[in-house]
């Protein structure tokens, strides 16, 4: 799927690439030439015509430290970086772009595409149908293969703060409209949903089996919603609603489950983007197998897909129990340990009575005798995991 987002950065990057080499030749800097012959006739008979070609790649490369200080540079080397098809496109261009290694291979992937805009060029003037060009050689590098799979999703109860955010390489989530040949189905938007919409995860994998692919993708979306379930206070949710793609074929429909309703909004600012992609990378490398921490969590996945909060409520102190309350319900203290360890100590008397409230709210909605009202509506919201509002009445 083509990224608008890079595709635009690059763009603007162009334009004032254009503008400061033009500034170059206005102040007397003038671009190589080479002279080449060629006979005027096929079979190599007759008088050669002599031809002269712009070596405008060298009159580039003299000036590459100012254009990498160019507005917009940075920008587009970061997106660059996290390009799925930044190796395959500097393969294409080969020579010293091929070799390019690290955090070098997105200059070196801007400095091609400045040679390719601006080939033979000497009066450095933008060309719409050049910058096409360019930009789709690039995006081709990521076009589908017969054996690439792409799983498409969408996302409730995030924000973020840049049109698309690359998590790691064959994972993103992005805005709706960041994306070029999605499923038009998972562009529209949902009745229910706010001003913010909802987002869209993409995941693109290269391999044999098809079913091997589709369970990879499953498994990494369950980390990625885990992830942003534990990252912030929001009750994230995925369609139930999935598409499935193999090469460059159409999109169908997939069943995800359901995913419960989104609650809240988790909000990631463009400052957060980096910290979220941490700590997706050590939820995915890190999580608990088989063990109390392991069925915690689940309690706690369960809990955010519980329709009602009411429900939920039971699951997050289940979680907390098997973490905190080894000895069982019986000995009390839950609530004496969630306030040791959530709170300051001028705040641990009232966490202690809000988390006796959630648990006295448990046993009234077991016996059928609890006012389910707007007061205790927020008591199993939270994640029981983090333990920062862990029950609130």
């Amino acid at each position: 799927m083509r990224s608008k987002q890079l595709e635009t950065s690059l763009t603007e990057l162009f334009g004032a690439a254009a503008a400061y080499l033009r500034a170059e030749v206005a102040a007397g800097a003038e671009v190589p030439f080479e002279l080449g012959a060629r006979s005027a006739r096929r079979g190599g008979a007759g008088t050669p015509l002599y031809t002269y070609r712009a070596l405008t790649k060298q009159f580039i490369s003299e000036r590459d430290g100012s254009l990498k200080r160019l507005s917009g540079h940075a920008e587009a080397a970061m997106l660059l970086e996290r390009f799925d098809g930044l190796d395959r496109y500097l393969a294409s261009v080969g020579g010293e772009a091929a070799q390019a290694k690290g955090r070098a291979r997105a200059c070196a992937a801007i400095k091609a595409l400045l040679e390719e805009v601006f080939d033979e060029q000497t009066d450095f003037e933008l060309r719409a149908d050049r910058v096409q060009a360019a930009l789709e050689r690039l995006q081709n590098a990521t076009l589908a293969g017969a054996g690439e799979v792409s799983l498409v999703a969408t996302l409730h109860g995030v924000t973020i703060g840049s049109s698309e955010l690359q998590l790691t390489t064959g994972l993103r989530i992005a805005r709706a409209d960041a994306l070029a040949e999605l499923p038009e189905a998972a562009a529209v938007p949902h009745e229910d949903e706010g001003e913010h919409g909802h987002l869209i995860v993409a995941f693109t994998t290269e391999r044999e089996e098809i079913d091997e692919a589709l369970q990879g993708g499953r498994a990494v979306m369950r980390d990625l919603l885990s992830a942003l379930r534990l990252f912030g206070d929001g009750r994230v949710t995925l369609g139930a609603l999935g598409w499935l793609r193999v090469g460059a074929g159409p999109w169908n429909p997939l069943a995800l489950g359901s995913g419960g309703r989104p609650h809240g909004m988790l909000v990631v600012s463009s400052e957060q983007e980096d910290e979220l992609r941490a700590f997706c990378n050590l939820v995915s490398r890190r999580a608990p197998h088989d063990n109390d921490l392991a069925w915690a969590l689940r309690r706690f996945e369960l809990g955010c897909e519980r329709e009602s909060p009411f429900e939920a409520l039971t699951d997050n102190l289940l979680a907390l129990r098997a973490l905190l309350e080894p000895e069982g319900p019986a000995s009390g203290l839950l609530a004496g340990r969630i306030a040791a360890l959530c709170a300051t100590p001028e705040q641990r008397l009232d966490l202690t009575e809000r988390t006796t409230r959630a648990i006295a709210l448990e046993r009234s909605l077991i016996a059928g005798t609890a006012r389910k009202d707007a007061t205790c509506r927020d008591s199993s919201r939270t994640s029981p995991i983090t333990c920062a509002r862990c029950c609130a009445t």
